[in-house]
């Protein structure tokens, strides 16, 4: 039996030197890697054309004939082109080549029979293929050709001497030489369950499948496997922190929650604020820790949730935190939570950088005492000196910005890990929510408070600034604030830089009248929040900054936001932006400025933020746009996930179906010990030895 451990050195074809360039380029080592490294396109090589049936339109034919000369043509010192005319026996046809003529005209014979494919063009009203794949005919079964698989190279590869039909006879060979099927890695009850095809038959089809049909059922198979194993991996991790941790109980609404909303609400809570509440509250009362994901677009009251699932730890004996990405942002949860609590009797106090010396220590003393009921600050919260007496819920805002490790370092400040709450404006497709963060349950609040006017998102040319400078000033000379945000993408830093310095000197020249601050992510921190703070206050009208403001403080009088440059943004980045206008009850505004000349994708972007505010749809469209791997956030996530064929944004249906199948496999087997469910045991095993961080997802 063939061990597919085998390094990929001793399959017939490879040798030290190809495996040196596999293994560097394509990460192939064994014979497993190689039977994983799937075709990215197929060709349909099953029809065999007459010249006469051939025209331009066609993207590939694949002609049966012989060559019946050559012919060389000088292109200057030492470039040749070198034609063989061709014929079907019927017709005639030529073959070129621009490189590599001295090789076709020694190696290909006249009046020897070849398969010829390529992409058909006319030159000199006869049609020519350049570059053709020949086979001979007696190598060939053309009946049985199916779909032709193509590979992925690198120009190293191709350097070496690496061609995509190198890497399918690789792949042949080793085809060949299993002769027993491939080991399976689901049990059989569920892949007939499931109309699933074997994994032995899978891999075989997905590298040469005969039919359309064939490769779709190939596919199907094994996307799942791959995202039933992530979601397994998900599921058995929550399911151990369930069985060794138990959470906090908070049985009662008392006197802090209900005194806040019969007296304090500043206005009635929307349907869906009602409906998170309530399941924040049966998760702190079921006896089992609460890992929450609230989503919601900017301006949804997360806030407001958030404050009320920290009243209830309160009436139970317990203290909670709020935790912020910035010092600023800190701030501004404090005087919201102050606002909101008004005269009642419970004790804010806040722990950032800037609280030091006596008053720091103070804090500090008094929060191990348990005299402070909620403390703010950014992860300063998390440090080793921050102790609580009964820490019983933690809010994490702005989860992108925290990773799972900080989120197990929480967890040490209690007896039992208290109840969390992660927060987040980024929305997240439901498939990728269940895959990035699928320790968490997720609610979304999907209204926004009644009186909330949705911001108008137009889009314009360079060519219009001039008048789009006009209605700026008209909104600031009404009272208002306005952004100005320039790209700053890593690749060109530097030139960005640089137009943002330019174009804040051309701004004041501009608005001679008005006063303006400046941020981007190379000023020192304590100069950025001082600008941010002079602009919150109303001391400058315009800020003019790069996109370290997404995630920012909040200007209720703010009322334009204007992008420039918006085709290098994406989807996700356009709509946090957005969020930071459309704050307080007056019209506001977002402009996109844009080059006139868009590719197909950017046009459908800037369309789509134009046509809805919906932050879901937008995340969606996102999702299909770019794929997984940029949405805005998932990179800190801590979530390595490498997908070999699957993919979130398209198969959501599959992702779904995996993670219920997880939930079911470990209701039933929590620890996996069944004899049927050895092979799922067998196979997490397999991948933790892979590159997926595993550790990474649990």
């Amino acid at each position: 039996m063939v061990n597919l451990e085998s390094e990929i050195t001793y399959l017939p074809g490879v040798g030290p030197k190809r495996a040196k360039v596999l293994g560097d380029e394509l990460g192939i080592k064994t014979f497993a890697d190689l039977l994983m490294t799937f075709p990215y396109k197929y060709i349909d090589r099953s029809k065999v054309y007459r010249i006469a049936e051939v025209n331009t339109e066609m993207p590939y034919v694949q002609i049966l004939g012989k060559i019946l000369s050559f012919e060389t043509f000088e292109m200057g010192p030492r470039k040749e082109r070198v034609v063989a005319h061709f014929t079907d026996g019927h017709h005639l046809m030529d073959l070129t080549w621009f490189n590599g003529g001295r090789y076709a005209r020694t190696h290909y014979k006249i009046g020897k029979e070849y398969v010829v494919f390529g992409k058909p063009t006319v030159y000199n009203g006869r049609i020519n293929v350049v570059h053709p794949d020949m086979d001979p005919a007696d190598d060939i079964q053309l009946t049985g050709m199916g779909m032709q698989p193509y590979y992925s190279l690198t120009e190293k590869m191709k350097k070496a001497g690496f061609t995509p039909r190198s890497i399918e006879r690789l792949v042949r060979n080793l085809c060949d030489l299993l002769k027993e099927p491939i080991p399976e890695t689901l049990p059989e009850t569920m892949t007939s369950r499931l109309h699933l095809a074997s994994r032995d038959e899978a891999l075989r089809n997905i590298h040469f499948p005969q039919s359309a049909k064939d490769l779709e059922k190939a596919r199907v198979r094994l996307k799942f496997e791959e995202l039933f194993y992530v979601q397994l991996n998900i599921v058995r991790y929550v399911s151990d922190n369930r069985r060794k941790f138990r959470g906090y109980l908070f049985p009662r609404i008392g006197e802090k929650f209900n005194g806040f909303y019969y007296n304090n609400l500043p206005f009635p809570l929307t349907g869906a604020q009602k409906r998170v509440v309530r399941e924040i509250w049966n998760d702190m009362k079921s006896g089992r820790q609460m890992n929450r994901l609230l989503q919601g677009d900017v301006g949804s009251g997360k806030t407001l949730v958030a404050l009320m699932s920290m009243l209830i730890a309160i009436d139970n004996g317990f203290q909670a935190c709020i935790m912020a990405p910035t010092e600023i942002l800190a701030e501004q949860h404090l005087q919201t939570i102050q606002a909101f609590l008004n005269d009642m009797p419970i004790r804010v106090e806040l722990l950032t950088g800037i609280v030091k010396g006596k008053r720091r220590k103070q804090v500090l003393e008094d929060l191990a005492s348990g005299q402070i009921d909620i403390l703010v600050g950014t992860h300063a919260v998390i440090e080793d000196t921050v102790q609580f007496l009964h820490l019983g819920m933690v809010v994490v805002d702005e989860q992108h910005r925290f990773g799972v490790a900080q989120r197990a370092k929480l967890w040490s400040k209690s007896a039992n890990p208290p109840h969390v709450l992660v927060m987040t404006a980024t929305p997240i497709p439901r498939t990728l929510a269940m895959t990035l963060y699928g320790d968490l349950d997720v609610s979304v609040i999907d209204e926004l408070p009644p009186g909330r006017k949705p911001v108008q998102t137009q889009h314009v040319f360079d060519a219009q600034l001039p008048q789009l400078y006009e209605s700026i000033r008209r909104q600031i000379r009404m009272g208002r604030q306005a952004y100005i945000v320039f790209p700053l993408i890593e690749e060109s830093e530097r030139i960005d830089l640089k137009s943002l310095e330019d174009g804040y000197e051309s701004l004041k020249q501009i608005f001679p009248e008005f006063k303006m601050s400046k941020v981007h992510g190379k000023i020192k921190p304590k100069e950025k929040e001082e600008e941010m703070q002079r602009f919150a206050s109303g001391e400058t009208q315009i800020l003019v900054a790069t996109t370290v403001i997404e995630v920012g403080v909040n200007v209720p009088n703010a009322s334009v936001m204007v992008i420039l440059d918006a085709q290098r943004f994406g989807l996700s980045q356009l709509h946090q932006l957005r969020g930071r206008v459309g704050r307080g009850a007056d019209q506001s505004y977002c402009i996109l400025v844009t080059c006139p000349q868009l590719s197909a994708d950017t046009r459908k972007r800037i369309d789509i933020m134009c046509d809805t505010n919906d932050g879901f749809k937008i995340a969606e469209a996102d999702l299909k746009l770019r794929g997984p791997g940029d949405l805005e956030g998932t990179q800190q996530s801590g979530m390595a996930f490498d997908l070999k064929i699957a993919d979130i944004a398209r198969d959501g249906q599959l992702v779904q179906l995996a993670r219920e199948e997880a939930q079911t496999v470990i209701d039933a087997d929590p620890l996996l010990h069944s004899d049927e469910n050895a092979v799922f045991l067998r196979r997490l095993y397999e991948l933790r030895k892979t590159n997926v961080n595993w550790s990474a997802i649990s």
